[in-house]
C-alpha cells in the first residue's frame, strides 16, 4: 500500500506503477531489437566488407558468435517479458482499491504520456491510457438524466437566477440551476481539461456568470487518430444530449489546438450517424487549430526519412516511430478516416486529405496567434501553428476553410499556450459567444 502525506494527493498510484511496468518493458524490448538490428549491420559489414549482402566465404567461428549473439538477445527479451508479466499480475490487484482522487501534476504526466504513446497504451489495454469523458471541474460526468441534475443542482438555499440574468436574457434551469446554454471545450495535444481551467478560470466563470452557460470540458487520449477521437466525442455529445435534464436553447464548442480538429471531425461523423447536436450546434470557436497541419510534425517526418536513408541510422529510426497516431494526424491536419487509412503514417507521401468544409448553418470562428508584434508586419505563427493554417488558409480552393473575415482574429505578440490566458482572446471570445445567433434550434 501507499503511504499518504496528509494533505497532499498521491503522484503516482500502484496502477500507474502497472503502466509504467508496461511501458518499461516495451521500451527494453524495443531498444534490444533496435541494438541488435545495429549490431547486425555492423557484423555484416565487417564480415563481408563494402557490401552487407554479399554471401561471402564460410566461417565457422563468425558463425558462432553470431548464434551465441542471437541467443543473448533472444534471452533479454525472454527475460524482460517474463519479468514484466509477473509485475503487472503482482500490481494488478492493487488497482481497484487505489482509485483515489489524482493531483493536477499526475494529470499533466499523463496527458503528456498520452499525447505521445496514446495509441500504444490503448491497443495494449495499458492503465495509463486515459479513457474519453466529459468532466466538470476535474470530475466525470455520469451522463444520465437524473446523475446530471444532481451534479449540477445549486446550492441549498442559493436562489436561481431570474430570467434577466446575464448578458442577452441568459436563463437558468429554476428546479436544478441548470443553464439551457451549453458550451464544451475541447483541449489540445498532451493537455487536459485541468490545466486548460488553471490559465483561465476567471474567463471561465464569466461564461457561466455573464453569458449563462454551463461549461463542461472533453477530457480525452490525445495519442490515439484523431478520426477515432472524432467518433467517440460524436456519440458522447449524443448521449448527453438525450440525457441532459433542461431543454436546451444553446450549443457551442469551444477548442484549442487539435480539439478544433476533434470538434470538426466529431461533426462530420455527427452528420453521418444521424445525430441530434450537429443539428443544434451554433457556434464553433477553434483557437490556435492547425487546419492545415503544423511545421513541426512535417519536420519530425522528415527526421524520420532522413534516419531511415542510411543502413547505421535506420535502426534509429524506430525512435522517432514512437511518436503517437495523434501527433503525425498533426502533419497536414486529418479530420477523416480517409486521411489515413491504408497507408504507413511515417512515409513521406504528402498530404492526402480529403476535403473537409466547415459545418453549413454553423457560425465558426478562428483565432490565431503570432509570436511576433504587429509592426514587425511578418505573421510567423505562434510556434506550433501558422497563423495561416489556423485561419484555415489553403492555396487550393477545395482544402481552404471560409471563415468570415469579421470571425477571424491574430492575437500579436503571443505563444501557441499563451492563447489560453490572454485577456484579449477571452474578451474576443466573450463577445463572439454574447452575439445572438441567427435564429434557434
Amino acid at each position: 500500500m501507499s503511504k499518504k502525506i496528509p494533505g497532499k494527493k498521491p503522484h503516482v498510484h500502484l496502477s500507474d506503477l502497472a503502466g509504467i511496468s508496461q511501458l518499461a518493458i516495451g521500451a527494453t524490448l524495443g531498444i534490444t531489437g533496435m541494438a541488435e538490428a545495429l549490431h547486425n549491420r555492423i557484423a555484416a559489414r565487417t564480415a563481408h566488407g563494402a557490401s552487407s549482402d554479399a554471401a561471402g566465404p564460410p566461417d565457422p567461428a563468425r558463425d558462432r558468435a553470431a548464434a551465441i549473439t542471437k541467443l543473448v538477445y533472444q534471452s533479454v527479451r525472454g527475460v524482460t517479458s517474463l519479468v514484466g508479466s509477473a509485475t503487472d499480475l503482482a500490481l494488478q490487484r492493487f488497482i481497484p482499491i487505489l482509485n483515489e482522487p489524482s493531483s493536477p501534476e499526475r494529470e499533466a504526466v499523463l496527458a503528456a504520456l498520452n499525447g505521445v504513446l496514446g495509441d500504444h497504451l490503448a491497443e495494449t489495454g495499458n492503465p495509463l491510457a486515459i479513457a474519453m469523458r466529459l468532466r466538470r471541474n476535474g470530475q466525470p460526468l455520469t451522463l444520465e438524466r437524473e446523475a446530471l441534475a444532481a451534479a449540477f443542482s445549486a446550492p441549498a438555499g442559493a436562489a436561481s437566477p431570474g430570467p434577466d440574468d446575464g448578458v442577452h436574457g441568459a436563463r437558468v434551469g429554476a428546479r436544478n440551476g441548470l443553464h439551457n446554454k451549453l458550451l464544451v471545450l475541447v483541449h489540445g495535444l498532451c493537455m487536459n481539461d485541468l490545466q486548460w481551467s488553471a490559465k483561465s478560470g476567471a474567463f471561465e466563470a464569466a461564461l457561466a456568470r455573464d453569458l449563462g452557460y454551463t461549461v463542461l470540458h472533453l477530457h480525452y487520449n490525445s495519442g490515439l487518430h484523431v478520426s477515432t477521437n472524432g467518433r467517440q466525442f460524436a456519440a458522447l455529445l449524443e448521449t448527453l444530449f438525450e440525457q441532459w435534464p433542461e431543454e436546451l436553447e444553446e450549443f457551442a464548442i469551444l477548442a484549442h489546438s487539435m480539439g478544433g480538429l476533434v470538434a470538426r471531425s466529431a461533426y462530420h461523423y455527427g452528420m453521418a450517424a444521424g445525430h441530434q447536436w450537429p443539428r443544434r450546434l451554433q457556434k464553433m470557436i477553434f483557437i490556435g487549430t492547425p487546419h492545415h497541419g503544423a511545421p513541426m510534425e512535417r519536420a519530425g517526418n522528415l527526421l524520420d526519412a532522413c534516419l531511415g536513408a542510411n543502413e547505421y541510422s535506420a535502426p534509429f529510426a524506430r525512435l522517432g516511430k514512437i511518436r503517437s497516431a495523434g501527433i503525425t494526424d498533426m502533419r497536414y491536419g486529418n479530420v477523416l478516416d480517409e486521411d489515413w487509412q491504408g497507408v504507413d503514417r511515417f512515409e513521406r507521401l504528402g498530404d492526402r486529405r480529403h476535403p473537409l468544409p466547415l459545418p453549413a448553418g454553423v457560425l465558426s470562428y478562428a483565432i490565431a496567434a503570432n509570436i511576433g508584434k504587429k509592426k514587425d508586419g511578418e505573421l510567423i505563427g505562434d510556434g506550433m501553428v501558422t497563423v495561416e493554417s489556423a485561419l484555415g488558409m489553403h492555396p487550393e480552393p477545395a482544402m481552404a476553410l471560409a471563415f468570415v473575415p469579421s470571425r477571424q482574429w491574430i492575437g500579436y505578440g503571443m505563444s501557441h499556450w499563451a492563447l489560453l490566458s490572454r485577456t484579449a482572446v477571452h474578451q474576443k471570445i466573450l463577445r463572439w459567444l454574447g452575439t445572438p445567433s441567427a435564429g434557434a434550434f
